[in-house]
């Protein structure tokens, strides 16, 4: 990646109109980011220590925990770190990489989400055919796949992002560093980048989005044909802890990069719902409609001593 800035470090400014409120916004997002580590850990313990969950389905939700322990790492220590007190201060690697680090978890989770629809259409819609279809080898194949294509997409922005020229000033206002905040901090025209990144982060998503929406279509007809009751309250119970994470995946997504016309302050505010309280709430998502990883969590939480044995 060519460099050919002036620039050695840039200054986070943080969240727009937040002075004075960095105690407040310290404990806040500690917690948030405590509870998100500890949530993440104890699905990842739970499948792990029953082997009743070592299914394609929870092998995929560990990928996911996995992405959501490190997507708010990216910004949250650093965050952290200014709030309490300390600089603000990131050099321009440490730029580069949370910019890359960032994209390459979102884009691996995009495409995750993707991954885990598949395997709801084809374990609803052909049971019978659904080990043979998801095998250990095409889950490790899938699962590598998202990794892959999310680092080229990374790659790609990264590159795009900075190639430019930063020259001047170096104040980014901001609580961490992403494309459309660095932009603007370039010492060169950036109307074509803007528009090849636009469509670039709007393409990807959509596309994914496209493909999920095709899987849950199939899924949804499968199960209005399902004659018991039961079993359709079973199938839709299954799917519903996956819409709903995907609904609070993409709507940070829609609302951050394909506005036209950009809000630093809700920007901040959505970026921080989607780095912080989403990676915490999927713990909650797949745990409390799934009684297995329920009954996982129970005995993992009785070993560790966090539970009492009549509990």
């Amino acid at each position: 990646m060519r460099n050919a800035s002036v620039v050695t470090e840039f200054i986070l400014l943080g969240i727009p109109h937040t002075e004075d409120l960095e105690t407040v916004l310290f404990v806040l997002f500690l917690t948030f980011y405590v509870f998100t580590l500890v949530g993440n850990l104890l699905i990842l313990l739970a499948i792990a220590s029953s082997a009743r969950l070592h299914t394609p389905m929870y092998f995929f939700l560990c990928e996911l925990s996995v992405c959501d322990i490190f997507f708010p790492s990216v910004s949250s220590p650093k965050m952290l770190f200014y709030l309490s007190g300390y600089s603000r201060a990131i050099s321009y690697a440490g730029c580069v990489s949370q910019l890359f680090f960032y994209h390459f978890l979102g884009c691996t989770e995009c495409f995750l989400y993707t991954v885990m629809a598949y395997d709801r259409f084809v374990a609803i819609c052909h049971p019978l055919r659904y080990q043979v279809i998801m095998s250990p080898r095409v889950c490790a194949i899938l699962a590598s796949g998202t990794s892959f294509f999310g680092c080229v997409q990374a790659t790609f922005l990264s590159t795009l992002t900075f190639q430019l020229p930063y020259c001047g000033p170096n104040e980014v206002d901001y609580f961490f560093c992403d494309i459309p905040v660095m932009l603007k901090l370039a010492c060169a025209d950036t109307a074509a980048l803007e528009m090849v990144g636009f469509i670039s982060v709007g393409l990807m998503p959509l596309s994914c989005f496209l493909l999920i929406l095709t899987s849950y279509s199939r899924i949804v007809y499968s199960i209005l044909q399902i004659r018991s009751a039961e079993g359709q309250r079973h199938a839709f119970s299954t799917c519903s802890a996956h819409l709903t994470a995907i609904l609070l995946f993409y709507m940070p997504v829609v609302l951050i990069y394909l506005r036209p016309t950009p809000s630093p302050l809700l920007d901040a505010t959505v970026q921080v719902l989607n780095n912080l309280v989403t990676p915490m709430l999927n713990p909650l998502i797949y745990s409390l409609r799934n009684k297995e990883v329920k009954s996982s969590l129970r005995k993992v939480l009785h070993q560790l001593g966090f539970l009492p044995e009549h509990l």
